[in-house]
């Protein structure tokens, strides 16, 4: 359709998950946590795995690419491997919509060879306060085939323990 943005497009198909977690810090400072390229490199990264940030622009339509490299080949989700090489998960991706303190859209995409990993996951991350803290609610929907979502929500799960530790 002409004139259409890219932001206007909608994921559809695929696996979807949610994860929340309660971590006792301001919004404010979980939100910092979500832009910051240096505290995304350190907690993004699942258990097992290393972060690296290659590109990083926080902003509505501002775009990023990070690489999550495992410690150990074999440790990756049946020991396949990594998406982009053996190692690697490189992903890039967008801000679609940045809300202060309250909600992160962004849109990602594999970079892969194999078309099981393919497509727009759209993640979408919710900050509401409790008492004494934040609960981080992680939704991914359009989880590309290649991607058991089991695997997805344990990662998503292990990245958001490893913020809490950073940020408590």
């Amino acid at each position: 359709m002409p004139g259409r943005s890219r932001e206007a497009r909608v994921p559809t198909g695929g696996a979807s998950t949610t994860v929340s977690q309660v971590i006792y810090a301001p919004r404010e400072d979980v939100y910092r946590a979500f832009l910051d390229p240096e505290a995304m490199a350190a907690w993004l990264p699942p258990d097992g795995m290393t972060g690296h940030v290659h590109r990083f622009d926080p902003r509505e339509g501002g775009e990023f690419r990070m690489s999550l490299t495992y410690q150990d080949t074999g440790a990756s989700p049946g020991g396949a491997g990594g998406k982009t090489t053996e190692d690697t998960d490189t992903h890039r991706g967008r801000f679609v919509e940045l809300v202060p303190h309250e909600r992160i859209v962004e849109v990602v995409e594999f970079e892969s060879d194999e078309p099981r990993f393919a497509g727009e996951m759209r993640i979408t991350v919710t900050l509401a306060d409790i008492e004494d803290g934040t609960k981080v609610t992680y939704r991914c929907e359009n989880i590309p085939e290649g991607i058991r979502p089991e695997d997805n929500e344990a990662g998503c799960r292990s990245s958001l323990g490893k913020l809490a530790k950073l940020l408590e």
